[in-house]
């Protein structure tokens, strides 16, 4: 097996990228300054530093490089979508109360939630003022769009994940709304850029949507079968924060009386006790809902790849082609 072969996906997609990504990180140290509230750079810079793999903004080079875009505004909105994706985390580990991301203590942890909250408002501001210097009005309505429907995600799960009758199609609308919505932006603006035609953008927008959702689902699975320390997450938080996800979805739609009596005292009333994951991990082996989901990532990862059809033949084709399987390799 060849080097380059033997490579990561997304580290052949960054290889390839590696000018348009060193010029993306110049434009994200240059704009989350601010010369007068020196705690914006710190909080900042401790999350964009963190080892982060940047897959949006490499999506986002990576659709206007197919397209032959040659200007140089994919680089602002690949620091735009960045920026929002960063915001969401920083308000999110507030939210969710975690402790930990990508293996490192959180900002909100480390310093407290009223920073990371600020924090977060800053950088979504910085993000409306990158995506207009590109001056279209399409790439801007597509951003922020992007931004109201991740927020929208964000609420809509608040209320979704503790209700036992959430289902699938609600938890897909939480998943389209605080995932996908970033990953399908981020390939459909590389497109508007370069000026493709709609058949194109269509299916840039097609393949980052079952991109982010296939994502989604891995992380949600990972959650109850991941290794810590690949994961960089605990086992089992999804879990303890009560939040419905795809697997347990499918088990409470198979439960019976004594089951559903378990995930409604653990999940909507939040009383959980020692065990209590351990006995929901074996709810979800005995009705085979782990198997069901991973073949629904899969799925996901399947559409996309085929989204990519009529885009002409490239090596960063390819590579999309390879991200998709690599995004669900994590759990196969």
């Amino acid at each position: 097996m060849t080097t380059e072969m033997s490579q990561k996906p997304h580290d052949r997609l960054a290889a390839a990228l590696s000018d348009e990504m060193a010029a993306v990180s110049a434009l994200i140290r240059e704009r989350m300054s601010s010369e007068h509230a020196p705690r914006i750079p710190e909080v900042t810079a401790h999350l964009v530093e963190a080892g982060g793999k940047r897959l949006r903004p490499m999506l986002t080079l990576a659709a206007a490089a197919l397209c032959g875009y040659d200007g140089p505004y994919h680089i602002h909105l690949a620091t735009t979508v960045e920026f929002i994706h960063t915001a969401t985390l920083l308000h999110d580990d507030v939210v969710d109360e975690s402790n930990q991301r990508r293996g490192r203590p959180t900002a909100n942890l480390l310093w407290d939630n009223q920073s990371s909250v600020l924090v977060g408002d800053y950088l979504f501001a910085r993000s409306f003022q990158l995506m207009t210097e590109p001056g279209s009005m399409r790439v801007m309505q597509i951003l922020s769009n992007a931004a109201a429907t991740i927020a929208e995600g964000e609420v809509l799960q608040l209320t979704a994940a503790q209700n036992l009758a959430t289902d699938e199609s609600v938890y897909l609308q939480v998943v389209r709304g605080k995932t996908a919505a970033l990953f399908s932006a981020a390939t459909e603006v590389g497109g508007v850029i370069a000026d493709a035609p709609q058949e194109i953008v269509t299916a840039l927008f097609d393949y980052g949507d079952a991109l982010g959702i296939s994502f989604q689902i891995v992380d949600d699975l990972l959650d109850y079968q991941g290794q810590e320390d690949a994961t960089g997450k605990n086992i089992g938080d999804d879990f303890r924060e009560r939040k419905l996800t795809l697997p347990v979805i499918k088990a409470v739609a198979l439960a019976d009386d004594e089951e559903r009596a378990f995930w409604t005292r653990t999940i909507e009333r939040g009383k959980q006790e020692d065990g209590d994951l351990e006995h929901a991990i074996a709810l979800l082996n005995k009705h085979g809902t782990l198997t069901a989901t991973q073949a629904d990532a899969l799925a996901w990862a399947q559409k996309a790849k085929s989204a990519l059809a009529p885009l002409p033949a490239h090596d960063i084709k390819d590579m999309l082609i390879d991200l998709a399987d690599y995004v669900v390799s994590r759990i196969s």
